[in-house]
């Protein structure tokens, strides 16, 4: 019977296969421009719509033959000083008689004020009313002769932008604190900045039949493998979507693993650390619009590794990266640990602390699992409303809220302190790292209810799911478990320490497949013999 329901199953869907498979895309044809100026206009503001910030600027120009025209724009995409500056201006003054080059039609005319009149850095022909209606939206001017059927794209984009300022995510004490913005210009030329070398590339896409979003990939020629980034550029250009808002838009679109725990993209507001990723062989993926850069592959590893690891001393940075690690360790496992010790093994417990933390919880109404969940909890909601009010309010709510609601649940014996001090303890531990912050909470909540089942072995069975998920998962075809499992004598100089600068000779092997040198002979005077 379930055989028979399973191949009836499996007809429905072969069926459903080859009817998708039969139905062939129905591919628009553009529209061309049409030579009668009216007929043009009328056709962009049927597109466009009859909106207020829609301008239609009709002119005349010429002195020997006077030639009716039309500028099409958006207003507050534009700049009003390049429009008349470096296009009215130049186009009223124009003197056909003053040209070495005669023109004998409006073709010729529009060629010769591409090459000769406009004063613009960027200016292309394009003879397609879809396309110069998408140009107008990003901010660009059409302009439109009598007589041709072609229109010029002047760049003349000049919305309001932030300024480029540090990034509130990632503060650092001492390196860069400029941070991208949600302009994309500006993002690729911060990056830029950072890399000067003509190998860098970066190749754009237009993603969203309603948004029509810019989106970069940039990597660099000769280092990035060149699989990774046929692969990258397959994924983007297979989205058929209406918008991409922000690029956590596209992150949910091109992961491996969607339903982990663990992000297999990473993301970064700092361009210093989007130019190092690039320069170990990665490929970074700038979205217009937000000032969050996507990076792909990504390693587990990489979640406890900060830009100021690189820019501090050895032996500190060393030692600041064990106690990220050390402090993941403690965010997940602090409260499975202390409710698995109190309610299945305290024979753990020295007998002094045992005594405290039974008199501690003496009276109170809760288990020591229900205790945790009601902390976490209120953790919880603490944190999101302080995220989400406004920031002076905020910090009051979050300090004010955990001091006086610590309190007064342990005056009423609601709750003992030895979990108060537990649950913040975990809750401090995980501000280390933050790039783990969605992972913790789930972890924390998973190995807290395993250890109330089963006791210490709940949490060894939720310590061997976790380490076979990270060994399981991919990022683009890379490990995301790399120097771990399987480990690399190369990954080991950058994963739980951070080695010398001047050791690390090669780019990892997980990413760079050709251009691996990344230094030569570059030690410090104490190695260097005296002669």
């Amino acid at each position: 019977m379930i055989q028979a329901i399973l191949k009836k199953i499996r007809y429905w869907q072969l069926i459903k296969n080859s009817n998708n498979t039969d139905e062939k895309p129905v591919k628009k044809e553009k529209k061309k421009l049409s030579l009668s100026l009216s007929t043009n206009i009328k056709w962009f503001k049927e597109l466009l719509g009859k909106s207020d910030d829609i301008k239609v600027r009709e002119f005349t120009f010429g002195n020997k033959r006077v030639v009716n025209a039309a500028l099409i724009f958006i207003d507050g995409l534009v700049s009003n000083e390049i429009i008349t500056e470096s296009i009215m201006k130049p186009l009223l003054l124009y003197d056909e008689s003053l040209q070495e080059t005669p023109t004998n039609n409006a073709h010729d005319l529009m060629n010769q004020i591409q090459r000769r009149v406009l004063c613009s850095g960027d200016v292309t022909a394009n003879s397609y009313v879809e396309d110069l209606v998408t140009s107008c939206l990003r901010g660009d001017t059409v302009l439109l002769l009598d007589g041709t059927c072609q229109g010029l794209v002047v760049s003349s984009k000049g919305w309001d932008k932030r300024s480029v300022t540090e990034p509130q995510t990632e503060s650092v004490a001492r390196g860069p604190r400029e941070g991208f913005t949600e302009n994309f210009r500006t993002n690729t030329s911060l990056l830029r900045r950072k890399i000067r070398s003509p190998a860098l590339r970066m190749d754009s896409f237009t993603i969203g039949e309603k948004t029509h979003t810019m989106v970069c990939v940039a990597y660099l020629k000769g280092v990035a493998d060149e699989k990774l980034i046929e692969e990258i550029k397959r994924r983007l250009n297979t989205l058929k979507v209406d918008a991409i808002l922000e690029s956590g838009y596209i992150e949910q679109y091109i992961e491996d693993a969607p339903f982990s725990l663990f992000p297999t993209i990473g993301k970064s507001e700092k361009p210093d650390v989007i130019a190092g990723k690039i320069l170990e062989g990665r490929a970074a993926i700038i979205v217009d619009g937000t000032p969050f850069v996507l990076t792909a592959p990504m390693l587990f590893t990489e979640s406890f590794q900060t830009a100021e690891d690189y820019y501090s001393r050895t032996l500190y940075a060393s030692a600041i990266r064990l106690m990220r690690f050390l402090s993941f360790l403690i965010a997940v496992f602090a409260p499975a640990f202390y409710v698995a010790v109190t309610i299945f093994h305290q024979e753990m417990i020295p007998t002094k602390l045992l005594f405290t933390i039974a008199a501690a919880r003496e009276g109170t109404p809760f288990p020591a699992v229900v205790e945790s969940l009601i902390l976490l909890l209120a953790f919880e909601v603490l944190r999101e409303a302080g995220l989400r009010l406004p920031r002076p309010v905020g910090q009051a709510v979050s300090i004010v809220g955990a001091l006086v609601m610590g309190d007064a649940a342990i005056s009423a014996g609601l709750v003992g302190a030895p979990v108060v001090v537990t649950v913040a303890i975990s809750a401090m531990a995980e501000f280390v790292t933050p790039e783990n912050q969605d992972s913790i909470t789930l972890l924390r909540l998973i190995f807290l209810l395993l250890s109330a089942a089963l006791g210490g072995y709940g949490i060894m069975l939720g310590t061997l799911g976790m380490l076979i998920d990270l060994a399981s998962l991919e990022s683009f075809g890379v490990p995301y478990f790399a120097g771990i499992a399987p480990a690399h004598s190369h990954d080991m100089e950058d994963l739980f320490v951070r080695a010398p600068l001047w050791s690390m000779t090669e780019r990892p092997p997980e990413f760079a497949r050709k251009d691996r040198t990344r230094q030569k002979g570059s030690k410090p005077p104490f190695f260097h013999h005296k002669s």
